[in-house]
């Protein structure tokens, strides 16, 4: 009965969300990019310092030390340690930052928004990454893993350094000029969202 009552919720909870994600495509695909976005950007890349631009680009480059590595140390700790509690959780977490990134891609591919050095010559970044620019897929999938950690392990210590990870990762894609507040913000509310409809894996 109970594997029946998580397998229900999980098709009713991923339409769901798919649908959500396609009314935030819908709606932002029909809104011209708010000047604060512009602003911001503008903004944080007159203020860049040489440390600053290092420490983001290695968090913005090295993204998969946490969504791999998260779920990879918890299988590896379950398997040596014969703890099913934490390769449980090793696939929570793994499946959760998964479907972020494929509901990312899937939106980036309906929406079509540019990057911001794009649409505003002002907009100068410290690289040019090509795809799309909407939703950030960056903070997408650090907040998905953070959230999925969080979830499986609610302690102070786990839930503090997960979200300062992803929250730096996030910031790191505005501050080197690759994506909008926006991108950002939504990203980042998908990638937290994600981790809602897998926690019927969670231990």
């Amino acid at each position: 009965m109970r594997g029946y009552l998580r397998f229900r919720f999980l098709v009713i909870a991923l339409p769901s969300q798919l649908l959500l994600c396609l009314h935030i495509n819908t709606t932002f695909a029909q809104l011209r990019t708010p000047p604060f976005d512009d602003a911001i950007l503008i903004n944080l890349q007159e203020h860049r310092t040489p440390a600053q631009t290092g420490f983001f680009l290695f968090m913005s480059n090295h993204l998969e030390y946490g969504n791999i590595g998260v779920p990879a140390g918890l299988l590896v700790g379950g398997i040596i340690g014969n703890n099913k509690e934490m390769r449980q959780n090793a696939l929570y977490v793994a499946s959760s930052t998964a479907i972020s990134a494929g509901l990312t891609q899937l939106i980036k591919v309906l929406v079509k928004r540019p990057r911001p050095f794009i649409q505003n010559i002002n907009i100068t970044p410290v690289y040019r990454p090509g795809n799309y620019s909407f939703p950030s897929g960056h903070s997408s999938s650090s907040f998905a893993t953070a959230t999925a950690l969080s979830a499986a392990y609610p302690k102070w210590y786990v839930i503090v350094p997960a979200y300062l990870w992803a929250g730096s990762t996030a910031y790191s894609r505005m501050y080197l000029g690759v994506h909008y507040p926006t991108d950002v913000a939504t990203g980042a509310g998908l990638g937290a969202a994600s981790a809602l409809p897998m926690l019927f894996l969670k231990k």
